[in-house]
Parts: structure tokens; sequence; C-alpha cells
């Protein structure tokens, strides 16, 4: 039996669906609305041993404990998707994404392959454009989740951001807080290298990093610095959220994305700068004091 649990906003529509044979056992009500034929499509590549949970606009699927899995697309997936939408998204992802949480690396890696017959780049986990699916080694930790939601999002609400702003947000929020009901990203791992590449001189400009093409910026085209890309461009946002700017930014970036594709001329209007290496200095110099008491 696979167990399929519902928010409770919507225990009312939906009871457990349970697989027995080949098939379905019949709905006493519909969950919401495209998810039964979805979960009917879904039902035979579930392994045994996994639950899944409605949790719109996402399936949530898992082999940890039930409890564990329910808490996990409540704690996690619901309330990222809730302040992200609060934020920035007005409108959710088109089709509906399944999240396969996979409680550590040899069920991720084991399971990428048989569901999908991919051999993960990432020890974190991915986004399969082919299956519409978010797979997940929730072993190291909820951050990874929480920055592939934001992908998610930006994909149908944000369809021209540039590489930059797409990773820079993302990784924004694998450190995801809830701050006064809003959601901010705090200090990550990602900080060590940059404060290294700071000091080394290695940094590169903000319009070198808003023009990169996703060649150059992830490293198909012989670039072996694309953690440090990631790493300038994360702590970017984090600078905007830190000066109350991102919100902003995000909002007049992504509508006036025609006119300005990098993002570039918006960032130096929304710092009120044209002078972005005097403010590439105080960005670094704000960077090295993030540490500091």
């Amino acid at each position: 039996m696979i167990p399929i649990r519902v928010p409770p906003v919507f225990r009312l529509l939906a009871v457990m669906l349970a697989v027995q044979g080949s098939g379905l056992r019949a709905l006493a009500a519909d969950p919401p609305a495209g998810f039964r034929d979805h979960i009917a499509r879904l039902q035979p590549t579930v392994p045994d041993g996994f639950t899944l949970v409605v949790q719109p606009p996402f399936v949530v699927l898992g082999d940890e404990p039930v409890a564990v899995v329910e808490q996990r697309a409540t704690n996690t997936v619901k309330w990222a998707v809730d302040r992200l939408k609060q934020e920035y998204f007005p409108r959710d992802p088109e089709v509906i994404i399944d999240i396969w949480l996979f409680r550590d690396q040899v069920s991720y890696t084991n399971h990428a392959f048989r569901l999908f017959h991919d051999i993960p780049a990432s020890p974190f986990g991915y986004y399969s454009a082919e299956h519409q699916a978010l797979v997940m080694n929730i072993a190291t930790g909820s951050g990874t989740l929480a920055h592939e939601i934001v992908h998610a999002y930006l994909r149908v609400n944000f369809p021209n951001c540039p590489p930059w702003f797409d990773e820079g947000l993302a990784s924004l929020y694998e450190a995801p807080v809830d701050v006064n009901g809003h959601i901010r990203g705090r200090i990550n791992w990602r900080l060590k290298g940059l404060e290294q590449t700071i000091r080394e001189g290695k940094t590169i400009s903000f319009r070198r990093l808003t023009s990169m093409s996703a060649g150059e910026f992830y490293g198909d085209e012989g670039s072996t610095n694309y953690y440090a890309y990631y790493a300038q461009a994360r702590y970017l946002c984090y600078y905007l959220q830190e000066k109350g700017l991102l919100k902003t930014y995000y909002r007049e970036f992504s509508a006036n994305v025609k006119q300005d594709p990098t993002g570039y001329e918006t960032l130096q209007r929304v710092l009120r700068t044209s002078d972005m290496e005097k403010f590439k200095q105080q960005w670094e110099d704000f960077v090295l004091q993030l540490r500091k008491p």
C-alpha cells in the first residue's frame, strides 16, 4: 500500500487512495482539481515503501516514515511556497510537479536511475524537465528543496530570467528563515569561498556577472568558476535583501526585462548609483564584515 495524504484543507474533499492489485481503489471524493488523474498516472511508477502527499501545486513523495514525509510537505514545501508567493510570485506552476525526497545518498542515486534513468550530477538534487520532477537527496537538508522550488516559480513568473538571478535568488533561499512572516535568506556555506575570492581579488564585475550566458555561468563553455559565480550572485541578492531592496529589484527587473535583459541597468537604478566599481568595493566590504560580531 502507498499511503497518500492530502493537507488538512482538502481532507473533506479526498480520502486515502490505496493501491490494490494493478489499480487504485475508488475515491470517495475528488482531490484538488487535476490531481486525481495525475496520481492515477503516477501510481504505477511509485516504489514500495513510499508515501505520497498532495501539497498543491506539488505532489510530494518520500521513502522516510509517513509522518516525516507529511511534515516535509507542510513545514518545508507549503511553508516555502506560501512565503515565496507572498514576496514575489502571483502564479503557480502550470503543471503538477512531483517532488521526490529520497532518505539518503544510496536511495537518491538508485532511485534517480531506476525512475528517471539519471545519474545525478549534484549530490543534493536537481530538476528533471522531462519528467516534471524535483529529485532530492533530502539527507543533505531542506535547503536544496527550497532552492528548486524557487526555480519552479521563476520558470512561470519570470521566464526570461537570466542565469545569474535565477541561481542568485534560488541559492539565497538555501538557508531560509521566517522573519515576521516573511522569508529571508541567511548566511550559508557559500560565504567561505566568496570571502577567499574577494581577498584574492578574483571577483568579477557585476556587468560581467549579469551578462553571462547560461554556458558561461554554469561552466559549459570551459569555465571552472561556476561556484564562485553562484556565490557572487547569491550574496548580491543577500545584500539587496539586507538593504530592503530585493523585492523592489525583482519587481522592476521582471517588469522591464525586455528593455534590460541582464538586469544591470535596473540594478544601478535600484542601488541609485552609476559607479558600479565603487559599489563593488562597498559590496565586498559588506561581505567581509558578515562573520564579524
